[in-house]
């Protein structure tokens, strides 16, 4: 009787509907340990993980991550830099995402579409519709449940992620963080699956606050 339970319980876990959960924000906003904690209260429930994040995530992608985030890249047109984050998006999204939703995982992937719209749709003054489009594409129709802003100020971010050394975009001018940061704000006006989290906090009050929002998933 209690093998059958067992199996039962297995075949319900394994049955259940894919979540994909996106985490955005400034660079050094806290996404990693976040995803952690996340990772690890659906374990606890029995629910499969699996973590990602952009770009890379495949052996495609991640050759893709390396030539994005070289510093020795300066000379990028901003154009052939959306379109390379697009290309790792899709490959991420054919490869993994897409199978691990459908065998009903929990995917919680540190950055998606939305990065792309602010670093590049903003921040690069391509506009958000023209990078919108190509991720459009990419992702074919692949969308979160949930996206969840980690709202920092983009200094205190950067001085935490300067310490170990920074890539291409982490390396730009302050005012290019702020373009992207003031990005992030207007863009949770305008997609209503992103959730604003304060994460000025430590790291316990933050994902208090967001393990009540998963709850209610």
């Amino acid at each position: 009787m209690k093998e059958t339970n067992e199996t039962n319980e297995t075949n319900r876990i394994n049955k259940m509907k894919g979540i994909f959960i996106v985490l955005e924000g400034p660079d050094g906003s806290g996404k990693s340990t976040v995803a952690k904690k996340i990772g690890d209260y659906y374990s606890s429930k029995g629910r499969k993980i699996e973590f990602t994040r952009e770009p890379g995530g495949t052996k495609i992608s991640e050759k893709l991550r390396d030539i994005i985030l070289d510093n020795n890249n300066k000379e990028m047109d901003y154009r052939t830099e959306a379109l390379l984050y697009a290309a790792s998006r899709a490959q991420l999204v054919s490869e993994k995402i897409k199978p691990w939703l459908n065998e009903g995982k929990i995917v919680i992937s540190e950055r998606y579409v939305y990065s792309s719209l602010v670093y590049q749709g903003l921040g690069r003054g391509l506009g958000i519709e023209e990078v919108k489009k190509i991720n459009d594409f990419a992702i074919a129709k692949v969308k979160p449940d949930m996206v969840l802003f980690l709202d920092i100020n983009p200094e205190k971010g950067l001085k935490r992620k300067l310490n170990v050394g920074g890539d291409r975009l982490e390396n730009e001018d302050i005012s290019f963080h702020w373009k992207v940061y003031e990005g992030y704000k207007k863009l949770a006006g305008r997609f209503p699956e992103i959730i604003t989290i304060d994460a000025e906090r430590t790291v316990d009050e933050i994902f208090g606050d967001i393990k009540k929002i998963i709850n209610s998933i």
